[in-house]
């Protein structure tokens, strides 16, 4: 019995393939510590041998697996293994029950009528078609005597589209600030956003990024992407003027209110003014401090018991997050350093009870997240209104920081001593470790996905879709050992079934199509999968080219429907930055190129040069070539000639920033997620500049004419 052969019963694989015809085998000592984090001793082979039976012998015995999936999508049943005369029944999660038998051996019955079905000695087999949505509870008997149960998942075939084509706007909420935001941009300049360009240009949609709560504490990691929480959103989105109680602080309070009001004035002239970069943490304790003001102001009657039904609906996982949050005020955010009592959700419990101090800081950080939630529902309400067909897009990001909240309230189903990152490939040799802690499988399955779920639903409450990055890890994601470094990882494997299935679930209820972020490398049949259920992929122009052919860049109609066209995003440089080099310029300055300066120079002229000639040649650069708006109007007219079903600007694009937003590959050496979106000269803009740009206008108007959008609305503005 091997380690092999037992790897591959928990989904841990032995061997990757970074390329076609390659193969890289996994250390053995890399298997061997994935195993432990999954509970299974692997560490003799003895071990193993044990290891293997034991998981042999389960897979034998049970009846069912923790979590079934039933599609919507015409098949006759689940492919469940069961013996003949088995009983099946269901308890939907309305509390109805559907019963039937199994049928024969292999198979979990044909499909009969409803009334047949709830007959549970007739021998007719469970009417799977008439099962509704959702997620029940599936029992099954065996004739031997043997009982099981399991999560029921029933999906529907596919997630919802958007409705026809759209254009939209993609952009970094903190870096849009208007003449109103506190340093940063938060949601009263996303709802101003939204309604302007959904009024005058027609957008479809508005694309953020993760809102997700941060990590507590100063300094914070300022990257959206490696978050505290990933269920909850961060209160220093709000905008605190429109928080009903602002109005009603008492004079008492009002002058230090008036300080605060200064500090924010200053904090935004600092960025816009005097080239100063975005402070998260300034900004959050300007906000906070007026939060602590604002929380003084007695809830009328309607908002009190608007507030206690929120309490209600999102119930514990609401109450963990904010005791963490007020644990970390108190002990820092590193919650395996706290006192022992308190590293646990429910033994911390009665130490927030016998705490009245503690339990007030866990009420303001419910309130808070109460807040967030109704400016994030005015939001989406506001771009509807503007008639946007999608709407807000929202992020989820790949994973939460280890010693933040998700991890501290959901410790169970993260593999300890675990980071997700990426194995070697062409364009990184060593690797890269995230600093993520990833999902066990093994834990989301017995849990139903509970997790999943309820992660899902929190973020698809207000959103028109939802963008999943690295999508691929619905399928499989790359396990690092502590301590090792990426190139010592392996894959580990994800029920995609199951995973697709929440995810379709959630999005139907929702009424929000779903975007996968499928950029890199991609497991053969992945992209395939995900269209077949819905999820749009990402297409970036610089990446479309015929690889398995002549190497070129692809014509518009040869791209792919079911996607978001880009010509750029957060980790790549911008439009003008392309078309100028100063790319390249800046990864020399940085001492990140790989290669001579002036070959990659050369090459990099050389692509952009090319693409160029193919907009010429279709017809799209009229202008001719050597303006650069000319071209970025022209690189957007390119990809509304594809048949996208939604096509997407980089925000900075419309005003010729040339600075990227995030710098993969470096930390302190640039200024990553601390940048104002800026114009061709590095001089920030505001919102209410950039809505009055005139090479705005004139790339929005390209976009619309090409997507074919709808007109404004009767009464529109102009600008």
């Amino acid at each position: 019995m091997t380690l092999a052969r037992l790897a591959a019963l928990h989904g841990v694989a032995t061997e990757y393939a970074p390329s076609e015809g390659v193969t890289v085998a996994v250390p053995d000592a890399t298997v061997v510590a994935v195993l432990r984090a999954l509970d299974v001793d692997a560490s003799t082979p003895e071990a193993v041998a044990a290891a293997v039976e034991a998981a042999e012998r389960a897979g034998r015995e049970r009846l069912l697996p923790p979590t079934v999936v039933h599609w919507q999508d015409g098949a006759p049943r689940p492919p469940l293994d069961l013996p003949p005369g088995t009983r099946l029944t269901v308890t939907t999660e309305d509390g109805r029950t559907v019963a039937g038998s199994a049928g024969s051996a292999g198979s979990a019955g044909s499909a009969g009528s409803a009334g047949s079905a709830r007959s549970a000695g007739n021998g007719k087999g469970l009417d799977w078609g008439g099962l509704p949505l959702g997620v029940h509870r599936l029992s099954a008997h065996a004739p031997d005597g043997r009982r099981s149960t399991a999560t029921l998942i029933v999906a529907p075939a596919h997630a919802p589209g958007p409705e026809g084509r759209s254009h939209g706007l993609l952009v970094q909420l903190y870096s849009l600030l208007s003449g109103r935001s506190w340093g940063m941009g938060d949601l009263g300049d996303l709802r101003e956003l939204a309604d302007w360009a959904g009024r005058t240009h027609g957008t479809g949609f508005v694309q953020v990024n993760p809102l997700h709560a941060a990590v507590p504490g100063a300094p914070t990691d300022p990257s959206p992407y490696r978050p505290s929480s990933r269920r909850f959103p961060d209160p220093v989105h709000l905008r605190i003027e429109d928080v009903p109680e602002f109005a009603h602080v008492d004079q008492a309070r009002r002058e230090e209110l008036d300080r605060v009001l200064a500090d924010a004035a200053e904090l935004r002239e600092r960025v816009l003014g005097k080239g100063a970069l975005i402070d998260r943490d300034a900004v959050w304790e300007a906000k906070r401090r007026a939060l602590e003001l604002v929380h003084t102001v007695e809830l009328g009657p309607g908002r009190r018991a608007a507030y206690r039904d929120f309490l209600a609906e999102r119930g514990r996982a609401l109450e963990d997050h904010a005791t963490y949050q007020a644990l970390a005020e108190r002990h820092g955010h590193h919650w395996r350093r706290w006192p022992e009592e308190l590293r646990d959700p429910r033994t911390a419990e009665a130490a927030v009870r016998a705490d009245a101090e503690l339990a007030a800081r866990v009420d303001f950080h419910c309130r808070l997240a109460w807040l967030t939630d109704g400016q994030l529902a005015a939001v989406s309400h506001t771009a509807r209104q503007a008639g946007m067909a999608v709407g807000i897009v929202h992020d989820l990001a790949v994973g939460v920081h280890p010693d933040g909240s998700d991890a501290w309230a959901q410790q169970h189903v993260f593999a300890a001593g675990m980071s997700v990152g990426a194995p070697p490939d062409a364009f990184n040799a060593r690797g890269q470790d995230w600093g993520l802690p990833p999902w066990r499988p093994d834990a989301l399955a017995a849990e139903g996905y509970a997790p999943y779920r309820g992660l899902l639903r929190e973020l698809l409450r207000h959103a028109g879709a939802l963008r999943i990055d690295h999508v691929m890890g619905l399928f499989r994601l790359w396990w690092v050992p502590e301590g090792g470094e990426p190139t010592e990882g392996t894959y580990v494997r994800y029920d995609s079934e199951a995973m697709l299935a929440v995810l379709t679930l959630e999005a139907h209820r929702a009424g929000a199509a779903v975007i996968g972020e499928d950029l890199g490398t991609v497991e053969p049949g992945v992209r395939e999968s995900l269209a077949r259920r819905g999820v749009l992929g990402t297409s970036v122009l610089w990446f479309e080219r015929d690889w398995a052919g002549t190497g070129r860049p692809l014509p518009p109609e040869e791209w792919r429907a079911g996607c978001v066209a880009t010509a750029t995003t957060h980790d790549l440089p911008s439009t003008a930055a392309r078309l100028s080099g100063s790319h390249v310029t800046l990864r020399h300055r940085l001492g990140l190129l790989t290669g001579d300066l002036e070959r990659e120079r050369t090459q990099d002229a050389a692509e952009t040069a090319e693409w160029l000639g193919l907009l010429q040649r279709l017809g799209m650069l009229p202008e001719g070539p050597g303006e650069e708006a000319a071209e970025v109007r022209a690189f957007h007219r390119f990809l509304a000639a594809t048949p996208a079903r939604l096509v997407g600007m980089w925000l900075p694009d419309a005003v010729g920033d040339r600075r990227p937003q995030n710098l993969p590959g470096t930390w302190d050496q640039y200024p990553n997620w601390r940048l104002p979106v800026a114009g061709p000269d590095g001089q920030p803009l505001t919102l209410e500049e950039l809505a009055a740009s005139p090479r705005a206008h004139d790339l929005l108007r390209v976009l619309a004419e090409g997507v074919g959008a709808r007109t404004a609305p009767p009464g529109a503005r102009s600008v």
